[in-house]
């Protein structure tokens, strides 16, 4: 077997997986609920701090699911199907849920373009997965009192969306391995770091959106990641999907970043917001 038919059939997989795991996921939720119900008035700090690590699990175990389940995408280079999206709002309202949750972490999030509205044809639900992947990974690797700058810029004929913080850089005998540490397990890092799907994935969705995907890092000086997409119009309607999409109701942006985040964010008053 090749390393592309290899690469296949671990995409093939890996999207078995999560389907699989889905299912149970759901049965350890209602589990939790019965265990820790909401109304429940009389609770311990040792409770609420066991509630608050049973929640964050489940919602990494959900995010987990959800790049898994894109996977397949990785071993396919057909363009993907777009559809006209106002880029400022629809980057600017993404933004906007991850902001308090960053903020939890001390770290600011900001983001910024000159232009008030453009309509780029895009695949949102692919590229929605693209920007909660950098957002996941900036404030994970960004300490308490950093920043992490969302760009939106248009410019020879590309849509420039450049996700730049001030963390702790990637070392540079890294850097060429940060594309397929999913494929050998000996590299994967240890929890929260996750499986090493999460730059595969975006540089893929970026080059099928017609585009191009480039990090740069220094250790000890922050990471900056920038998508350059063909800034054109297709005069046809916003793609969304198919993505797999489980939420249960929760917050979506919990659920993306939930390995970014530390256990005490998850307490019941958060999740019931």
């Amino acid at each position: 077997m090749n390393e592309e038919q290899g690469l296949e059939l671990l995409c093939k997989v890996l999207g078995s997986v999560a389907q699989q795991m889905s299912g149970s996921l759901g049965n350890i939720h209602t589990a939790l609920d019965r265990l820790l119900p909401a109304d429940e008035t009389e609770r311990t700090g040792a409770d609420t701090q066991s509630a608050a690590i049973l929640s964050q699990s489940y919602y990494r175990l959900l995010r987990v699911i959800r790049n898994l389940s894109v996977a397949p995408i990785l071993a396919e280079d057909t363009p993907f199907p777009r559809g006209d999206e106002e880029l400022v709002s629809w980057l600017g309202d993404l933004c906007s849920q991850a902001q308090p949750l960053a903020e939890e972490m001390g770290v600011t999030l900001t983001f910024r373009c000159e232009q008030p509205r453009r309509w780029v044809a895009i695949h949102a639900g692919y590229l929605e997965r693209l920007v909660w992947n950098l957002l996941s990974n900036a404030i994970k690797f960004t300490p308490s009192g950093g920043r992490i700058d969302v760009t939106l810029d248009f410019r020879g004929g590309q849509a420039l969306l450049t996700v730049s913080d001030t963390g702790c850089g990637i070392p540079e005998e890294m850097m060429g391995l940060v594309y397929e540490r999913y494929l050998h397990p000996e590299r994967t890092d240890p929890l929260p770091h996750g499986l090493g799907l999460g730059l595969p994935l975006c540089r893929k969705i970026a080059e099928r959106h017609g585009g191009r995907f480039l990090l740069t890092s220094r250790e000890g000086g922050g990471t900056a990641a920038t998508v350059s997409l063909p800034d054109e119009r297709l005069e046809s309607d916003a793609v969304k999907g198919p993505l797999f999409d489980y939420t249960g109701g929760f917050q979506n942006a919990m659920v993306e970043l939930s390995d970014a985040l530390s256990y005490r964010v998850f307490t019941r008053r958060n999740l019931d917001d």
